[in-house]
């Protein structure tokens, strides 16, 4: 884990995706702090350029932009990490198992994986979204972890497989460990980047696709975050209006987001390639 961080700190692209992320963290931890106030609170007038009262103007409604954008960080961090984090745990649990028990459990697993891999992913994203339209942020959650997870185990799986007669797990089975705990304490250990990159990726497809959602008006319109102000500011025509920071600021935030987890799974990804790093230094001694 030292070393990891090691890594990390001297690793360009994943510092400054931490530094996205940790302001949006920000953001989700203290909204009254930054942008004190209530998002659906409505001010007297609607539409209005940015100003001292209202930084980035107000919306089609009458309601500052600024605020609904701080406190519309929480809930999208909610289901990028709770998502990803259960996608994750998701890969793990079928992915390293299938390897490492293999015969029966392997093909059953392996075959489960495969099913869920050829069925179209938005399409059927859309239809659960769809039938559960409106209702709360655990039925987004629930979608998108049920179809963002099965890639995961096949990278998952692939790697386990090419650890799973290493020596020091014949170590651990001749002590007489159980399965569990050879899983546990000795594979995942050595696939800890992986999991990691398996995690930010899982957490990128979760806010992307969740913010699609949102602004096809799939998702809880009652709610204030990114993904319903695009679809609020796309049903009163804010760019026709002239409230262009209504849609343009959410929308930001998004990409600055994606980006964030886009970076630092660029980072784990080359961390996770040995053959990567050689490369780097080559370059920079040439230079």
């Amino acid at each position: 884990m030292r070393t990891l961080l090691q890594a990390v700190r001297g690793n360009g692209k994943a510092i400054a995706g931490l530094l996205i992320l940790l302001l949006f963290a920000l953001m989700a931890l203290v909204p009254n702090i930054i942008a004190p106030g209530d998002p659906a609170k409505i001010t007297q007038d609607a539409s209005l350029d940015p100003s001292a009262a209202h930084p980035l103007g107000t919306t089609g409604f009458g309601q500052d932009v600024l605020v609904q954008v701080v406190h519309g960080a929480r809930p999208a961090l909610l289901i990028a990490v709770v998502a990803g984090l259960l996608a994750t745990v998701l890969s793990v649990l079928v992915g390293v198992t299938a390897a490492y028990l293999g015969g029966f459990w392997d093909d059953v697993l392996n075959l489960l994986t495969d099913v869920v891999l050829v069925i179209p992913t938005l399409p059927l994203v859309v239809v659960i979204a769809a039938y559960f339209a409106h209702h709360s942020i655990s039925v987004m959650i629930i979608a998108l972890v049920v179809t963002g997870w099965s890639y995961g185990a096949r990278q998952l799986r692939v790697q386990a497989l090419s650890l799973r007669n290493r020596d020091f797990l014949e170590a651990a089975r001749v002590r007489g460990e159980r399965s569990s705990y050879i899983i546990v304490f000795e594979l995942l250990p050595n696939m800890t980047s992986l999991i990691v990159a398996n995690f930010l990726g899982s957490a990128l497809y979760s806010i992307l696709t969740a913010s699609g959602l949102e602004f096809l008006g799939l998702g809880d319109v009652n709610t204030y975050d990114w993904g319903t102000m695009l679809y609020w500011a796309q049903n009163q025509s804010a760019l026709q209006t002239g409230s262009y920071l209504w849609a343009a600021v959410p929308g930001l935030c998004i990409a600055l987001l994606g980006t964030a987890f886009a970076l630092l799974n660029n980072a784990f990804d080359e961390l996770g390639n040995p053959a990567l790093r050689p490369i780097r230094k080559v370059r920079r001694a040439a230079a």
